[in-house]
Protein backbone atom coordinates (compact mmCIF):
# COMPACT_ATOMS: atom_id res chain seq x y z
CA UNK A 1 0.00 0.00 0.00
CA UNK A 2 1.54 3.44 -1.05
CA UNK A 3 1.32 5.93 1.66
CA UNK A 4 0.31 9.76 0.35
CA UNK A 5 3.23 12.12 0.97
CA UNK A 6 1.01 14.51 2.40
CA UNK A 7 1.15 11.88 5.35
CA UNK A 8 3.52 11.24 7.89
CA UNK A 9 4.11 9.08 11.06
CA UNK A 10 4.00 10.44 14.52
CA UNK A 11 1.51 13.07 13.67
CA UNK A 12 0.53 15.46 15.92
CA UNK A 13 -1.72 16.86 13.87
CA UNK A 14 -4.23 15.44 11.40
CA UNK A 15 -5.96 17.07 8.87
CA UNK A 16 -8.99 13.80 7.72
CA UNK A 17 -10.97 14.45 4.45
CA UNK A 18 -11.55 18.03 5.92
CA UNK A 19 -14.15 20.43 3.99
CA UNK A 20 -15.30 24.26 4.62
CA UNK A 21 -17.41 26.39 3.05
CA UNK A 22 -18.89 29.35 3.63
CA UNK A 23 -22.68 30.13 1.99
CA UNK A 24 -21.95 28.68 -1.73
CA UNK A 25 -18.30 29.52 -1.21
CA UNK A 26 -16.12 26.65 -0.89
CA UNK A 27 -12.99 27.30 0.75
CA UNK A 28 -11.27 24.06 1.53
CA UNK A 29 -12.52 21.01 -0.24
CA UNK A 30 -11.72 17.50 0.67
CA UNK A 31 -8.10 17.75 2.23
CA UNK A 32 -6.27 15.23 4.07
CA UNK A 33 -2.49 16.12 5.48
CA UNK A 34 -0.64 15.49 8.53
CA UNK A 35 2.36 17.32 10.05
CA UNK A 36 4.74 15.69 12.48
CA UNK A 37 7.90 17.66 14.62
CA UNK A 38 10.07 19.71 12.43
CA UNK A 39 9.27 22.53 9.87
CA UNK A 40 6.29 22.17 7.23
CA UNK A 41 5.56 24.52 4.79
CA UNK A 42 1.99 25.07 3.59
CA UNK A 43 2.78 26.58 0.29
CA UNK A 44 -0.23 28.18 -1.94
CA UNK A 45 -1.00 31.45 -3.38
CA UNK A 46 -3.72 34.30 -1.98
CA UNK A 47 -6.60 32.62 -1.38
CA UNK A 48 -6.21 29.21 -1.66
CA UNK A 49 -7.77 28.57 1.52
CA UNK A 50 -4.57 28.41 3.67
CA UNK A 51 -5.46 30.62 6.13
CA UNK A 52 -8.96 28.48 6.75
CA UNK A 53 -7.10 25.31 7.23
CA UNK A 54 -5.19 26.22 9.78
CA UNK A 55 -7.82 28.11 11.91
CA UNK A 56 -9.48 24.64 11.45
CA UNK A 57 -6.14 23.27 13.14
CA UNK A 58 -6.43 25.38 15.25
CA UNK A 59 -10.24 25.06 16.62
CA UNK A 60 -11.21 28.90 15.36
CA UNK A 61 -13.22 27.33 13.14
CA UNK A 62 -15.07 24.00 12.69
CA UNK A 63 -15.04 21.79 9.32
CA UNK A 64 -18.09 21.48 7.38
CA UNK A 65 -16.82 18.11 6.78
CA UNK A 66 -14.27 15.76 7.83
CA UNK A 67 -11.56 15.76 11.20
CA UNK A 68 -9.11 17.48 12.70
CA UNK A 69 -7.32 15.79 15.42
CA UNK A 70 -4.40 18.17 17.13
CA UNK A 71 -2.20 16.08 19.75
CA UNK A 72 -4.77 13.11 19.67
CA UNK A 73 -7.65 15.37 20.50
CA UNK A 74 -10.32 17.55 18.73
CA UNK A 75 -9.69 21.18 18.97
CA UNK A 76 -13.20 22.16 19.19
CA UNK A 77 -13.91 19.24 21.99
CA UNK A 78 -11.27 19.90 24.31
CA UNK A 79 -10.03 23.33 24.56
CA UNK A 80 -7.04 22.02 27.40
CA UNK A 81 -5.08 21.72 23.92
CA UNK A 82 -4.70 24.90 23.20
CA UNK A 83 -2.47 25.24 26.10
CA UNK A 84 0.04 23.41 24.02
CA UNK A 85 -0.82 25.35 20.78
CA UNK A 86 -0.10 29.05 19.61
CA UNK A 87 -1.07 30.65 16.73
CA UNK A 88 0.82 33.71 14.94
CA UNK A 89 -2.04 34.83 12.54
CA UNK A 90 -1.73 37.56 9.36
CA UNK A 91 -3.79 40.29 10.72
CA UNK A 92 -2.25 42.49 12.70
CA UNK A 93 -3.77 41.13 15.68
CA UNK A 94 -1.95 43.36 18.51
CA UNK A 95 -2.70 46.54 20.80
CA UNK A 96 -1.08 49.58 19.26
CA UNK A 97 -0.86 51.55 22.89
CA UNK A 98 0.87 48.58 24.48
CA UNK A 99 4.80 48.17 24.28
CA UNK A 100 6.31 44.92 22.80
CA UNK A 101 7.18 43.90 26.33
CA UNK A 102 3.53 44.50 27.51
CA UNK A 103 1.91 42.91 24.99
CA UNK A 104 4.39 40.07 24.95
CA UNK A 105 3.75 39.85 28.87
CA UNK A 106 -0.42 39.80 28.31
CA UNK A 107 0.14 36.70 26.14
CA UNK A 108 1.78 35.56 29.15
CA UNK A 109 -0.91 35.90 31.29
CA UNK A 110 -3.66 34.85 29.43
CA UNK A 111 -1.77 31.35 28.79
CA UNK A 112 -1.24 31.12 32.11
CA UNK A 113 2.45 30.64 31.91
CA UNK A 114 4.67 32.68 33.62
CA UNK A 115 6.55 36.02 32.80
CA UNK A 116 9.83 35.32 32.96
CA UNK A 117 10.38 33.91 29.30
CA UNK A 118 9.24 37.79 28.09
CA UNK A 119 12.69 39.00 28.04
CA UNK A 120 14.03 35.83 26.15
CA UNK A 121 10.95 35.48 23.89
CA UNK A 122 11.36 39.05 22.30
CA UNK A 123 15.16 38.70 22.09
CA UNK A 124 14.68 35.64 19.95
CA UNK A 125 13.14 37.92 17.81
CA UNK A 126 15.83 40.84 17.98
CA UNK A 127 13.14 43.19 19.24
CA UNK A 128 14.94 43.67 22.78
CA UNK A 129 15.85 47.38 21.42
CA UNK A 130 12.27 48.26 20.75
CA UNK A 131 11.02 46.22 23.81
CA UNK A 132 9.37 49.26 25.87
CA UNK A 133 8.15 51.39 22.99
CA UNK A 134 4.67 51.24 21.69
CA UNK A 135 3.60 48.56 18.92
CA UNK A 136 1.64 51.37 17.28
CA UNK A 137 4.97 52.95 15.96
CA UNK A 138 6.57 50.20 15.03
CA UNK A 139 6.89 48.98 10.88
CA UNK A 140 4.88 45.64 10.36
CA UNK A 141 7.90 43.56 9.95
CA UNK A 142 8.36 44.72 13.74
CA UNK A 143 4.77 43.75 14.29
CA UNK A 144 5.37 40.60 13.13
CA UNK A 145 8.03 39.84 15.02
CA UNK A 146 5.48 41.07 18.34
CA UNK A 147 3.35 38.46 17.22
CA UNK A 148 5.92 35.66 16.96
CA UNK A 149 7.40 36.81 20.60
CA UNK A 150 3.85 36.77 22.06
CA UNK A 151 3.53 33.19 20.51
CA UNK A 152 7.09 32.00 21.69
CA UNK A 153 6.72 32.87 25.22
CA UNK A 154 3.70 30.29 25.63
CA UNK A 155 6.55 27.86 25.06
CA UNK A 156 3.78 26.04 22.31
CA UNK A 157 4.93 22.30 21.39
CA UNK A 158 2.93 23.49 17.90
CA UNK A 159 3.85 26.77 16.67
CA UNK A 160 1.35 28.10 13.76
CA UNK A 161 2.14 30.95 11.68
CA UNK A 162 0.39 32.15 8.85
CA UNK A 163 2.43 34.59 6.44
CA UNK A 164 4.81 35.34 9.50
CA UNK A 165 7.51 37.11 7.24
CA UNK A 166 5.51 39.59 5.51
CA UNK A 167 6.66 42.88 5.65
CA UNK A 168 9.63 42.04 7.12
CA UNK A 169 12.99 43.25 5.80
CA UNK A 170 15.90 40.49 4.44
CA UNK A 171 17.52 40.28 7.57
CA UNK A 172 14.82 40.31 9.96
CA UNK A 173 13.94 37.29 7.67
CA UNK A 174 16.58 35.89 7.58
CA UNK A 175 16.61 35.84 11.63
CA UNK A 176 12.97 34.69 11.95
CA UNK A 177 13.57 31.76 9.48
CA UNK A 178 16.65 30.70 11.52
CA UNK A 179 14.60 31.02 14.31
CA UNK A 180 11.70 28.41 12.89
CA UNK A 181 14.41 26.50 12.12
CA UNK A 182 16.25 26.18 15.73
CA UNK A 183 12.43 25.08 16.79
CA UNK A 184 11.60 22.49 14.78
CA UNK A 185 14.96 21.35 15.09
CA UNK A 186 13.98 21.43 19.55
CA UNK A 187 11.37 18.87 18.20
CA UNK A 188 8.47 21.27 18.16
CA UNK A 189 5.57 21.19 15.29
CA UNK A 190 6.61 24.12 12.75
CA UNK A 191 3.71 24.98 10.15
CA UNK A 192 4.24 28.44 8.15
CA UNK A 193 2.42 29.56 5.33
CA UNK A 194 3.29 31.24 2.36
CA UNK A 195 2.60 32.29 -0.71
CA UNK A 196 5.98 32.94 -1.42
CA UNK A 197 7.77 29.28 -2.90
CA UNK A 198 11.35 30.76 -2.06
CA UNK A 199 11.06 31.30 1.51
CA UNK A 200 9.10 28.03 1.98
CA UNK A 201 12.48 26.58 0.08
CA UNK A 202 14.48 28.59 2.71
CA UNK A 203 12.75 27.07 5.88
CA UNK A 204 11.28 23.90 4.81
CA UNK A 205 12.22 20.22 4.20
CA UNK A 206 8.64 19.39 4.29
CA UNK A 207 5.76 21.29 1.68
CA UNK A 208 2.07 20.83 1.89
CA UNK A 209 0.68 22.57 -1.35
CA UNK A 210 -2.81 23.68 -1.70
CA UNK A 211 -4.70 25.48 -4.40
CA UNK A 212 -8.45 26.25 -4.70
CA UNK A 213 -8.72 24.88 -1.52
CA UNK A 214 -7.46 21.27 -2.65
CA UNK A 215 -4.32 19.63 -1.61
CA UNK A 216 -2.31 20.16 -4.91
CA UNK A 217 1.13 18.46 -4.11
CA UNK A 218 2.87 17.26 -1.03
CA UNK A 219 6.52 16.08 0.04
CA UNK A 220 10.08 17.07 0.05
CA UNK A 221 11.10 20.70 -2.08
CA UNK A 222 12.65 18.78 -4.08
CA UNK A 223 9.72 16.23 -4.97
CA UNK A 224 7.39 19.56 -5.27
CA UNK A 225 9.90 21.11 -7.88
CA UNK A 226 10.01 17.38 -9.80
CA UNK A 227 6.02 18.32 -9.94
CA UNK A 228 6.39 21.90 -11.40
CA UNK A 229 9.20 20.47 -13.86
CA UNK A 230 7.34 20.02 -16.99
CA UNK A 231 5.73 23.44 -16.91
CA UNK A 232 6.82 25.16 -19.83
CA UNK A 233 8.71 28.59 -18.91
CA UNK A 234 7.30 31.33 -21.10
CA UNK A 235 9.44 34.37 -21.80
CA UNK A 236 9.42 38.20 -23.51
CA UNK A 237 12.36 38.66 -25.75
CA UNK A 238 12.11 41.73 -27.97
CA UNK A 239 14.65 42.26 -30.25
CA UNK A 240 15.01 44.87 -33.42
CA UNK A 241 14.77 41.82 -36.15
CA UNK A 242 12.40 39.20 -34.59
CA UNK A 243 11.69 36.88 -37.80
CA UNK A 244 15.36 35.96 -37.83
CA UNK A 245 15.37 34.90 -33.93
CA UNK A 246 12.03 33.05 -34.41
CA UNK A 247 13.47 31.28 -37.21
CA UNK A 248 16.42 30.21 -34.96
CA UNK A 249 14.68 29.31 -32.06
CA UNK A 250 11.15 27.19 -33.58
CA UNK A 251 14.36 24.92 -34.67
CA UNK A 252 15.17 23.81 -30.67
CA UNK A 253 13.75 20.76 -29.41
CA UNK A 254 13.02 22.77 -26.07
CA UNK A 255 11.38 25.59 -26.96
CA UNK A 256 8.07 24.61 -27.54
CA UNK A 257 5.79 27.68 -29.22
CA UNK A 258 7.31 30.58 -30.49
CA UNK A 259 4.40 33.73 -31.17
CA UNK A 260 5.15 37.80 -32.44
CA UNK A 261 4.00 40.70 -32.14
CA UNK A 262 5.58 43.92 -33.47
CA UNK A 263 9.15 43.15 -31.92
CA UNK A 264 8.18 41.16 -29.26
CA UNK A 265 8.14 37.66 -28.97
CA UNK A 266 6.71 34.62 -26.71
CA UNK A 267 8.47 32.11 -26.35
CA UNK A 268 7.71 28.69 -24.53
CA UNK A 269 10.61 26.07 -23.51
CA UNK A 270 10.88 23.56 -21.37
CA UNK A 271 14.79 24.89 -20.90
CA UNK A 272 15.22 28.05 -19.29
CA UNK A 273 18.57 28.06 -19.01
CA UNK A 274 19.44 26.80 -22.41
CA UNK A 275 16.92 29.60 -23.96
CA UNK A 276 19.26 31.55 -21.32
CA UNK A 277 22.55 30.87 -23.13
CA UNK A 278 20.70 30.22 -27.10
CA UNK A 279 19.32 33.67 -27.24
CA UNK A 280 22.05 35.85 -26.61
CA UNK A 281 24.60 33.81 -28.43
CA UNK A 282 22.14 33.87 -31.32
CA UNK A 283 21.73 37.83 -31.36
CA UNK A 284 25.32 38.09 -31.44
CA UNK A 285 25.99 35.70 -33.86
CA UNK A 286 23.08 37.43 -35.95
CA UNK A 287 24.24 40.51 -35.37
CA UNK A 288 20.49 41.59 -33.98
CA UNK A 289 19.93 43.92 -30.80
CA UNK A 290 18.48 42.48 -27.74
CA UNK A 291 17.03 44.79 -25.32
CA UNK A 292 14.70 42.37 -23.06
CA UNK A 293 14.67 39.00 -21.98
CA UNK A 294 12.26 38.49 -19.33
CA UNK A 295 10.08 35.66 -17.52
CA UNK A 296 6.52 36.26 -18.35
CA UNK A 297 5.16 34.38 -15.64
CA UNK A 298 6.31 33.51 -12.86
CA UNK A 299 2.99 33.75 -10.79
CA UNK A 300 2.30 30.99 -8.28
CA UNK A 301 -1.15 30.92 -8.89
CA UNK A 302 -0.41 29.81 -12.32
CA UNK A 303 1.61 27.02 -10.85
CA UNK A 304 -0.27 25.66 -8.44
CA UNK A 305 -3.65 26.29 -11.05
CA UNK A 306 -1.50 23.87 -13.08
CA UNK A 307 -1.36 21.19 -10.52
CA UNK A 308 -4.50 21.47 -9.70
CA UNK A 309 -5.81 20.72 -13.11
CA UNK A 310 -3.02 17.20 -12.96
CA UNK A 311 -4.81 15.93 -9.90
CA UNK A 312 -8.71 16.05 -12.05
Amino acid sequence: MTTSPAVVTGATVEVREVSKWFGQKVAVSDVTCSFGPGLSGLLGPNGAGKTTLLRMICGLLNPSDGSVSVLGVDPRRDHRVYRRVALVPEEDAVYGHLTARAFVSYAADLSGVSRKGVDKAIRVVDLADAADRAIAGFSKGMRQRAKVAAALVTEPEILILDEPLNGTDPVQRAHLIETFRRLAADGRTIIVSSHVLAEVERMADRVIAIVDGRLAAAGGVHAIRQAMADIPYRIRIDVDDPRTIAADLITSASVTSVTMAGSTLHVETSDLPDLGRRVPQVAKDLGVRLTTFEPEDESLESVFRYLVRRRK
